[in-house]
């Protein structure tokens, strides 16, 4: 069994996923998210990562290939250390110069966020082209491919628990609430008022941004993931799909045209 373990390390979670590079059809075995800490060492996500390998009935040691993507530089030399020290790899890095099979036409490319160019690239093998592809992460990411399979570029928004935190700061007498679609519009106590606006809000920046972008690219599968896609997502006019996954896939696409 040949496996390759996929890292997405993002602001507010590490995306782990393990891939049967010899199984067809559904190769992802498992997957799992640790909290991202600039604190946490090197042996400190070894173990980590080995205890949830052993937990799936696998061994560090049954890794014989590492994809990475990051938004995190000031984490790379410990992730790279902790890939090269626990499953004795040398990891492909989602960076510029590597084969995506996109071309990306943006002022900078060298500035775009990885984890939107693998998003990208999963899309567009599961869903085709054009596509828009909405991340909700600690921001929330719209990435727009054109049917010429273009990466266009796209739009940044601060995601959803970074407002709830941000109102719960900001105010002395709100508190913190869980983040789900309430079970009225119209709350009848502070929570409930909390939850309606937060999720309605939200859903509707989501819906606004999306109409304007299928006016500019219509016919766009829209594909949603991220943490909160599960909840967003179910509760939108635009999106179409729900991908967990989609990041940990294209980062086994995008290693399997790079394998030497």
């Amino acid at each position: 069994m040949r496996l390759l373990l996929a890292i997405d390390v993002g602001n507010t979670n590490i995306v782990l996923g393990v891939f049967d590079l010899d199984r067809e059809g559904l190769p992802l075995l498992h997957a799992w998210r640790l909290a991202t800490s600039r604190e946490r060492t090197v042996d400190e996500y070894g173990l980590n990562s080995s205890a949830l390998l052993r937990h799936s009935g696998l061994d560090a040691r049954d890794i014989q290939h590492v994809v990475i993507s990051s938004v995190v530089p000031p984490l790379h030399p410990v992730i790279d250390a902790w890939v090269r020290v626990y499953f004795q790899a040398d990891p492909l890095w989602i960076e510029p110069g590597i084969k995506t099979g996109l071309k990306v036409v943006i002022e900078n490319p060298s500035e775009l966020g990885a984890d939107r160019i693998v998003n990208s690239v999963a899309g567009l093998e599961r869903y085709g082209a054009p596509l828009i592809a909405v991340d909700f992460g600690t921001a929330t990411t719209f990435d727009v491919v054109n049917d010429r399979r273009e990466y266009l570029g796209g739009i940044i928004v601060p995601g959803l628990k970074l407002g709830a935190e941000a109102l719960f700061q900001r105010t002395s007498r709100l508190p913190r609430v869980e983040i789900t679609e309430p079970e009225r519009l119209i709350g009848r106590n502070t929570v409930q008022a909390m939850q309606s606006g937060l999720f309605y809000g939200y859903v509707g920046q989501v819906d606004g941004i999306l109409e304007r972008l299928l006016a500019e690219q219509p016919g766009s599968a829209v594909v949603a993931t991220g943490g909160l896609a599960k909840v967003i997502a179910p509760a939108s006019r635009h999106i179409q799909h729900l991908a967990p996954d989609l990041t940990l896939e294209g980062l086994r696409l995008i290693w399997q045209k790079n394998r030497k």
